[in-house]
């Protein structure tokens, strides 16, 4: 057996039974069967049920959880996703399974036509996929999961292959979608952003004409109460939205929604300075990168900063107005390392108050503002507390020094994975169970979260963080 199929066999043999943090196995193992039951030979489904395709960012959260598990699966999940790039660079926020039958889920690869619709921009030809994108978590997965087994990474060229295609992801967002001219990258469609009902995105919606509600059908309400999830009002202007971008062949730049949002920027700052780390072990330099993701930075500061709220707001690009909404996104990037100590204190300070309640009111952070007129504790992304954003704040506070507050939260959620079943999202103030269970974000994260103890901060192994 040569050197590569030693590491390959050594990856595929870890134990799903092993736990280095001392938890009971239990969750452990309940977290690593999700993944296994999720995982479809080459990527993993977020859930059986109501999501039955390759996510962009959900692959991400996912891989950086499997490489505890194996980083070769892990690996195989980024190269999955990775390979439906198109060819102006930007990377889908699906990957359709052709085995799935095209009712399981709207909008279907019949409804983006990628193949056809997205032909001028270089949409591949031997996999359908959507023709948007979601946030950029992909550079930091990629450093995290080479950094899970080194030898296997190099043996197989992992970040030789990954390099490239995670450099021309970039240079899309930065290019391509600086619509607002000032170094930011704009979200095209709510569904860009992640956090897809969110009532940041209200204002910009209004001046959209709604697609009539007999023009699709949602497949999300079979699976999902209707009372948590979008309605048909809303529903029906994403669907305006995603068909006027494809009948503009999927060009950049029209529209009349664009959006600068805070955690869309601050995962693409977080990903330029994991692209430094990877150029830096290709024997390349990562200097170039390491001073873009200063510049964005302070571009995120400039356009998207209150100091008087303390807290980050998301720019509605056509009327050039900051959208008076607090949400879980404009916490998010505590996450960077370069941000300024007045600015960090000020915004670990707005996470512990009464619009989030983190250590008083709630155990994990409501993605919207508790004091909000638009709250609602189960309805989809306006005040759920969802995991993936849970992770990213642990690490953001453990970036910022702030270990006490970056504990607790890491106890919480795993508390609470376990408790709601993997739950998609959850009641901030409760812990209920909302949306599917057995998520494989949700798995992934409790996976990474079981390990952080003997292991880096993930964002700190890129670059310092402020205080710690």
């Amino acid at each position: 057996m040569d050197r590569t199929a030693q590491l390959v066999a050594r990856s595929t043999e870890r134990s799903i039974a092993y736990d280095p943090s001392g938890s009971p196995p239990s969750l452990h193992v309940r977290a690593a069967k999700v993944l296994e039951d999720n995982w479809t030979g080459a990527s993993t489904v977020p859930s059986r049920s109501l999501y039955p395709h390759q996510w962009s960012w959900d692959s991400a959260f996912i891989a950086i959880g499997l490489r505890h598990i194996s980083p070769l699966r892990a690996q195989k999940e980024l190269e999955t996703l990775l390979a439906a790039q198109w060819g102006d660079g930007r990377v889908p926020h699906i990957v359709f399974n052709p085995s799935v039958p095209l009712d399981a889920y709207f909008p279907s690869p019949d409804f983006w036509r990628s193949s056809t619709a997205g032909r001028t921009a270089g949409a591949p030809r031997t996999v359908q996929t959507s023709g948007i994108v979601q946030p950029p978590v992909h550079a930091l997965a990629v450093w995290l999961v080479h950094r899970a087994d080194p030898g296997l990474s190099r043996a197989r060229g992992f970040l030789t292959r990954l390099y490239p295609r995670l450099a021309a992801w970039h240079r899309y967002l930065l290019h391509r979608r600086d619509l607002g001219g000032g170094g930011l990258a704009s979200v095209m469609h709510p569904w860009e952003q992640g956090m897809d009902n969110s009532p940041c995105w209200d204002a910009p919606l209004a001046r959209v004409t709604p697609a009539p509600a007999r023009s699709f059908r949602r497949a999300d309400l079979d699976h999902g109460a209707p009372e948590d999830r979008p309605t048909d009002l809303d529903y029906g202007r994403y669907v305006r939205l995603a068909t006027d971008y494809r009948e503009g062949a999927y060009a950049d730049g029209s529209g009349d929604f664009a959006v600068e949002d805070p955690s869309f920027n601050a995962l693409l700052i977080a990903s330029e300075h994991a692209l430094a780390r990877i150029a830096d072990e290709l024997g390349a330099t990562g200097t170039a990168r390491r001073a873009r993701a200063e510049r964005l930075t302070a571009a995120l500061i400039e356009r998207l900063w209150d100091p008087e709220k303390a807290m980050f707001f998301c720019r509605d690009v056509r009327n050039g107005d900051l959208v008076p909404e607090r949400s879980v996104s404009g916490l998010l990037p505590l996450l960077l390392p370069g941000l300024p100590r007045n600015i960090s204190t000020a915004l670990v300070g707005t996470t512990t108050s009464e619009h989030f309640g983190l250590g008083t009111s709630t155990r994990l952070v409501p993605s919207y503002d508790l004091l909000g007129e638009a709250f609602d504790p189960h309805r989809y992304w306006r005040g759920p507390a969802w995991f993936n954003t849970s992770w990213l704040l642990e690490r953001g506070l453990r970036t910022q020094g702030e270990h006490r507050l970056a504990d607790g939260l890491r106890e919480a959620v795993l508390d609470i994975a376990q408790s709601s079943d993997f739950a998609e999202y959850v009641d901030p103030y409760t812990g209920e169970a909302c949306g599917a269970t057995g998520f494989s974000w949700t798995a992934a994260l409790s996976l990474d979260l079981l390990h952080s103890q003997t292991e880096p901060t993930a964002v700190n192994e890129i670059k310092g963080g402020n205080r710690g």
